[in-house]
């Protein structure tokens, strides 16, 4: 069985998920083929794996190539973990959008951010679906994690034709060890869930604890009296208040998809959290990729030092991946939560779009749980993210500009503080900045380039002037002692 990785340079998360396969006694005759265009960086995972396997004695196979197709030829499972455009792109995805007062923490699913983020990640999924199609095995399963998750799972299925394509988060499992942690049990499993909706706007509609069912009122009181999350977790508890549904997604994350907690300035604060970037900060998982930048002088030595101990001392991780490729291969049962066209599992969802549901995996594929209807104000707020996702497709498709322009401006957040002037604008500045990573909009870039010239830089800065910056947040954060939990930047994928 051969399995590719694409972006395999993430060297963090391509050793968990490596590590995470080769657990499995039954898939240790497997070869990877790991692929990145950055040879230094997969000459760094091909070091830990390939000691991680010499000192466990397994007949386990690694190659590593810039080629792409060299990679693909052949694999049965394609694993992607790419961000395309990198740090250089991400800067223009935070910090031109602050400018007009639209500000993100994460900004990797929706938003100004994570729409530029599937301007330039769509082409590049449907490039690798053209060499799935002529060079992998037959029925390849193509495992995303790279976001726009949606979007790119969704371009995938309907324009790169791999039916088998699965979009893989972990955002399900960290709500669902919060909540047990919130509810006093002694062990996560204790607690059984359902959740449905799109990715990162994913509600466990449905929590039993050893059985019982735990209601609204429950659930918010717990959250209210923890004493770490009632702080962290403000958006979260607020909607689920109001919704009486919680939430997978962090506070940082979900404060960005709604149009409510980060439209004024002056609000904004009493809704973060500055001890930890995914609470909410103001550019927070910029500015921490960006510290971390140089991760492969520190950590890179300790994970190599670390590699080589024995199998039976690492945990197997609850990542999909590993997982899914046990139950096709071995018929063992396989339950999580997955992205996939929706065709009825969501009832009030439209039958196009991407949903994150439940399903099972065994031998004979994915099978999904259909007919879960999502309450009504989930399912408000899902179909309007919806909606933006599916004009997004069709400009980073197309090429389409006016299409993009209308999905910024349908935009929650953006529309929550923009006029339609300064979306049009904004749009401009951010296919100049990233005209190299979007070569669907080549026709388009000399044109905003000359209206960005003619643009009165009053209109341009309209609502930025009074905006926190990325820098003061972060000046902010330093003086309160800031603590960020120890992630790889790379383990943030999906």
């Amino acid at each position: 069985m051969k399995v590719a990785v694409i972006g395999a340079g993430s060297v963090g998360f391509t050793r968990k998920l490596v590590r995470d396969i080769i657990k499995v006694e039954a898939l240790r005759d497997t070869e990877f083929a790991l692929h990145d265009i950055s040879a230094a960086n997969l000459d760094m995972v091909a070091q830990i794996v390939r000691k991680d396997i010499a000192a466990n004695r397994l007949p386990t196979r690694v190659s590593t190539s810039t080629e792409r197709r060299a990679a693909l030829a052949g694999a049965r499972y394609v694993i992607c973990c790419v961000r395309i455009g990198g740090l250089d792109a991400f800067h223009h995805d935070i910090e031109i959008p602050l400018r007009y007062g639209v500000d993100q923490c994460v900004g990797d699913t929706i938003c100004a951010g994570g729409l530029m983020y599937g301007m330039r990640t769509v082409p590049e999924i449907l490039a690798f679906c053209r060499d799935i199609r002529e060079v992998a095995e037959p029925g390849a399963w193509f495992l995303n994690y790279a976001n726009p998750m949606a979007m790119n799972s969704w371009a995938a299925i309907e324009h790169g034709g791999v039916a088998n394509t699965v979009g893989l988060c972990h955002g399900v499992q960290h709500g669902w060890r919060q909540i047990a942690e919130v509810l006093g049990a002694t062990d996560p499993h204790e607690l059984e869930y359902i959740c449905a909706g799109i990715n990162h706007q994913t509600w466990y509609v449905d929590l039993r604890w050893n059985g019982r069912r735990i209601d609204c009122r429950e659930l918010l009181e717990a959250f209210e009296r923890h004493p770490q999350y009632s702080q962290e977790e403000k958006v979260r508890i607020d909607v689920l208040r109001r919704f009486g549904v919680y939430s997978t997604e962090s506070n940082g994350h979900l404060s960005e998809y709604l149009p409510w907690y980060r439209k004024r300035p002056d609000e904004i604060p009493s809704w973060i959290d500055l001890t930890n970037w995914i609470n909410g900060e103001t550019g927070g998982y910029l500015r921490y990729c960006t510290e971390q930048r140089n991760w492969f002088e520190t950590d890179f030595p300790r994970w190599l030092g670390e590699a080589g101990a024995p199998l039976e001392h690492y945990q197997r991780s609850d990542e999909h991946c590993s997982h899914i490729i046990e139950a096709l291969e071995t018929g063992k049962s396989y339950r999580g939560h997955f992205n996939v066209r929706n065709a009825g599992l969501v009832t009030n969802l439209a039958a196009d779009c991407i949903v994150e549901s439940p399903g099972t995996v065994d031998r004979f594929g994915l099978n999904m749980v259909a007919g879960i209807t999502l309450p009504m104000a989930c399912a408000a707020t899902c179909s309007v993210t919806v909606n933006v996702q599916r004009m997004a497709l069709k400009a980073a498709v197309e090429g389409d500009l006016d299409m993009l322009r209308l999905a910024m401006l349908h935009d929650p957040l953006i529309g929550a503080v923009c006029n339609p002037e300064e979306v049009w604008q904004m749009v401009d500045e951010l296919l100049v900045a990233q005209a190299q990573w979007l070569p669907q909009f080549a026709h388009a870039i000399p044109d905003a380039r000359d209206r960005m010239g003619r643009a009165r830089p009053s209109a341009k800065a309209s609502a930025g002037a009074a905006r926190l910056s990325v820098r003061s947040v972060a000046e902010l954060r330093e003086a309160r002692a800031p603590r960020d939990a120890a992630h790889s930047p790379s383990e943030l994928a999906g």
